[in-house]
């Protein structure tokens, strides 16, 4: 960004809607299991996503190594949230 406040805003707009798929995630996961078993799926599902969080730097190292691969984490990284947010919606709008 070419100045500061710019900067700022995108940020700002950055992590406005950078997590927004959570409560959906987390709301529609609660519908969809019974309620005796709503506890044990919110902590299996925090668990895959720590597990995924602490191996993803591994992989994007590997490629920040190689410099023709350099931007390839950003790229990953986004499409896989595109495509989860979208299936997320797909199956939102299927089952009202």
């Amino acid at each position: 960004m070419p100045t500061l406040p710019l900067a700022v805003n995108v940020l700002f707009a950055r992590f406005s809607i950078s997590q927004m798929d959570v409560p959906t995630r987390q709301s529609y996961l609660m519908e969809v299991v019974s309620p005796e078993e709503r506890s044990a799926a919110g902590g299996i599902t925090g668990v895959a996503r720590t597990i995924g969080a602490s191996l993803a730097p591994v992989f994007a190292g590997l490629l920040f190594a190689q410099p023709a691969w350099i931007n390839a984490p950003f790229f990953i990284a986004g499409a896989l949230k595109i495509v989860y947010d979208l299936a997320l919606y797909r199956s939102f709008v299927r089952n009202p």
